[in-house]
């Protein structure tokens, strides 16, 4: 049994961040309806050019990393007959999940208080841009916008004098992140129902996600009164220690070394690296002598490390007890052994994608692929009760697709 088998959710969202929020909790177990409009549907279902990276045909991991396990109604809920139709499935569910900004919210009915009219129980869950206070609380914005740029990521990611700024790594970068927040929300406000019988109003921001991704940052920034400033590239990590950074291997490849306590781990690393000899260098003898000589331990470091190529090294390195990892991109990453020992790729439909991060009883979550554009419309529609010349009724009407 998964955690939240049995649990309903209406999904009313579009693009990546509320509908990932759905896609966890689906991946958790719960009954994930996609309610899309009954023409166009969602309109990340369109999106096929992404930087330099285009998709053709089906499946689409624009579409589907967002929406696995899901099923999906087409829904107009701007006329009568269709917002009856989400009314009663508000009714039998345990959570409204909603991307819809407040303006649209109340245009459609579809407010807290409108679904708290149908189901007074119900956990309403809103993804925002900017948050729901404020004088921006209305206005819309996208994960480079709102989490990326304003929260403070990309100025500090991007070296100074650098024209421009440093983008995200990837497509709806902010928005998983943002999402998985949502998702853990809306977890924590049913296990308070379940306690108290009290349901919950639910927010995360893209904003407020941004900030917290930088909160150590924030938080060191504000007390000392300076921003902190990314090195120039290719320079070393620490100016103060020589196995906090990144070395270049022979063939092109980097490993990044992150042992803060570099005395604990000096010898070590000159064993391995055959040159015992460093490790009674009076140079680097302290912790004190290697912040001082750091400059002279990654002159040697850099040397050495660029010798061999990154398969040796990870060879040797494995009963390195300091801490490092291979640079990698996202596909030397989905063949990493390690990833995969965890099943943190898993099977969805026709694609591979990555499952949620967390996992129940050592075990990867199931999951599947997204659903068609309303594929699941009949199905649902006969749940709720409806007869087939009730359907058609709804049809002929364009109530539903």
């Amino acid at each position: 049994m998964r955690p939240l088998d049995g649990i309903r959710v209406v999904e009313v969202a579009m693009y990546g961040f509320v509908p990932s929020a759905g896609a966890v909790l689906a991946e958790w177990g719960a009954d994930v309806i996609k309610v899309e409009h009954a023409v166009t549907g969602d309109p990340q279902r369109g999106l096929r050019q992404t930087g330099n990276l285009r998709v053709e045909g089906d499946p689409n991991p624009n579409i589907e990393h967002a929406n696995r396990g899901k099923r999906s109604i087409g829904l107009d809920i701007s006329v009568p007959q269709g917002k009856e139709v989400l009314y009663e499935l508000a009714r039998r569910s345990d959570v409204f999940l909603t991307s819809f900004l407040p303006g649209h919210r109340q245009k459609f009915g579809i407010d807290v208080d409108d679904i708290r009219g149908v189901n007074p129980k119900i956990i309403y869950a809103r993804g925002s841009a900017f948050g729901p206070r404020g004088a921006e609380a209305g206005k819309g914005g996208y994960d480079m916008t709102a989490f990326w740029c304003r929260a403070g990521t990309a100025a500090t990611i991007t070296p100074p004098g650098m024209e421009g700024m440093i983008g995200p790594p990837g497509p709806a970068y902010g928005d998983t992140i943002s999402g998985t927040n949502l998702a853990g929300g809306i977890a924590a406000a049913l296990l308070k129902r379940e306690r108290t019988g009290e349901p919950s109003i639910v927010d995360v921001s893209l904003l407020g996600s941004g900030l917290w991704s930088m909160g150590h940052t924030v938080a060191l920034t504000v007390h000392l009164g300076r921003r902190l400033e990314a090195p120039p590239p290719g320079v070393h990590g620490s100016p103060v220690n020589p196995l906090v950074g990144v070395y270049a291997t022979s063939d092109g490849r980097y490993i990044s070394f992150v042992m803060m306590q570099p005395g604990k781990y000096w010898a070590d690393v000159c064993r391995h690296i055959e040159r015992p000899e460093l490790a009674d260098d009076p140079r680097f003898a302290s912790d004190e002598q290697l912040a001082a000589n750091t400059g002279e331990a990654v002159a040697i470091l850099s040397e050495v490390i660029g010798k061999r190529t990154l398969a040796e090294w990870t060879e040797r390195f494995a009963t390195l007890a300091g801490q490092w990892a291979p640079v990698q991109d996202t596909l030397q990453a989905a063949h990493d052994p390690q990833i995969r020992a965890n099943e943190y790729i898993v099977q969805a439909g026709e694609l591979e994608l990555v499952a949620n991060p967390v996992q129940f009883e050592v075990t990867a979550p199931q999951s599947g692929p997204a659903p068609k554009f309303a594929e699941h419309t009949d199905e649902i529609l006969a749940e709720l009760g409806l007869d087939w010349d009730r359907i058609i009724e709804l049809k002929t009407a364009g109530a539903v697709t």
